[in-house]
């Protein structure tokens, strides 16, 4: 036999050791189940379905269950697999993967998320509480129990395969960790400077100039500024629960991207074409000095209760109409924090970022005000600059959440 053939046969022997060695390999990945609860009218579950379905032949240790809704019987079993976890389910898909649920579904949001999961559970030992409940169902062969350890656990698992870093110095940063702190802070600020409460603001600061009791006028400034803050912060808290799940609907999250063009094209015209000395295109003249005879009559209220409740109900007045006037930048900001899928304490964070970001022109105005007993404010420059820039921002926002949806959440 020649030295050539000797070479050849070996080489063959040797990709096949491989490729036993590589099919063992395969074979002692952790079996992976996958719970799907959906709707045949959803059309998010649909989309899962089809991504499931793409990824079934990437894997040989997953199994796929799934239930529809349509039916009795599954709407029972989810809501009670939903115990299983403590939690609620207002809507589907919900999914379970391993020992760990997804409430919604879209590609850019959820493709890495899943991915992730799947390998964390093929890897590490599980409880499949659902599969047990079930019953009926093949169990993982390598399950969790009170003696195991892993060294991470699912979410952080989770978070470190699909956080994109960028090296600063050296140094490995989360993009994702840097990039949602400054947004806040960005679209907080632009929030902030907004014409329709800070005439409101300046008149209020010019009303309590008057007054020769400095601890009455703190107090009813800061009730008047705090208030403000809690009716956008509970508006923001509402609006991120329902986004939540909202934005796992593609056809939701792009009439939310048109309604930012829409917002960014009042802004950015209102830039060009302002005329008001005081910058708010909302309020008419005539509600105008309505707001003003309120002012004037709770400042001048001698029962100081009764003036603290006339200042906190102008506070909610006001941000209900500074809602309109920002066209969208605080609903703008929880959808790009929605879709980024934040724990708990990130999302208490990058809110409370926002708000005092929002709170800082409005603060630094009242206590320069406060303390030089004269008041400070701004030009009509200063309006017609915030419309200016949160044009901007609501444009691109609602191009990427029509176009690039993924960016928003840093997959590049």
């Amino acid at each position: 036999m020649s030295m050539k053939r000797i070479n050849k046969l070996l080489f063959i022997l040797f990709a096949f050791i491989i490729n036993l060695l590589v099919v063992k390999a395969d074979s002692e990945k952790n079996l992976v189940n996958i719970y799907l609860f959906h709707s045949d009218t959803c059309p998010h579950c649909k989309e899962e379905i089809k991504f499931l379905d793409s990824i079934k032949d990437d894997y040989d240790n997953i199994k796929i269950y799934m239930y529809e809704i349509g039916n009795s019987d599954n709407v029972k079993l989810l809501d009670e697999v939903a115990k299983l976890y403590d939690t609620n389910v207002s809507g589907t898909p919900f999914t379970i993967i391993g020992d760990k649920y997804f409430k919604g579904f879209s590609y850019e949001g959820y493709h890495d998320r899943f991915v992730a999961a799947i390998d964390y559970y093929s890897d590490y030992p599980y409880k499949d509480r659902t599969g047990e409940y079930i019953g009926n169902i093949e169990l993982p062969s390598y399950q969790f129990d009170d003696n195991d350890k892993t060294d991470i656990d699912v979410d952080q698992y989770i978070e470190e395969k699909t956080n994109r870093k960028v090296t600063i110095f050296g140094k490995e940063i989360s993009l994702k960790n840097m990039t949602l702190p400054i947004i806040s802070i960005i679209i907080g600020l632009v929030d902030g400077f907004n014409p329709c409460a800070m005439w409101v603001l300046l008149f209020l600061i010019s009303m309590l100039i008057g007054m020769k009791d400095k601890k009455r006028m703190i107090t009813i400034g800061f009730t008047f500024l705090f208030t403000s803050a809690l009716v956008y912060l509970l508006f923001m808290i509402a609006w991120l629960n329902a986004a939540t799940l909202l934005l796992t609907i593609n056809w939701v999250r792009l009439i939310i991207g048109l309604i930012a063009l829409v917002g960014a094209v009042i802004n950015l015209s209102s830039y060009v074409k302002h005329r008001k000395d005081n910058g708010c295109d909302v309020i008419d003249d005539k509600k105008r000095s309505k707001i003003f005879d309120k002012i004037k009559r709770f400042t001048h209220e001698k029962n100081f209760a009764l003036a603290l409740i006339g200042a906190m109900a102008l506070a909610i007045s006001v941000n209900i109409v500074e809602l309109a006037c920002s066209a969208g930048l605080p609903v703008m900001f929880i959808e790009i924090l929605s879709m980024n899928h934040p724990s708990i304490l990130e999302k208490i964070v990058y809110i409370s970022l926002y708000m005092i970001a929002f709170l800082l022109d409005d603060l630094i105005v009242f206590i320069v005000a406060m303390s030089t007993m004269e008041l400070t404010g701004f030009s009509t420059k200063y309006g017609k600059l915030s419309k200016l820039i949160g044009g901007l921002l609501l444009l691109g926002i609602g191009i990427l959440l029509i176009f690039k949806p993924e960016w928003l959440m840093f997959n590049f």
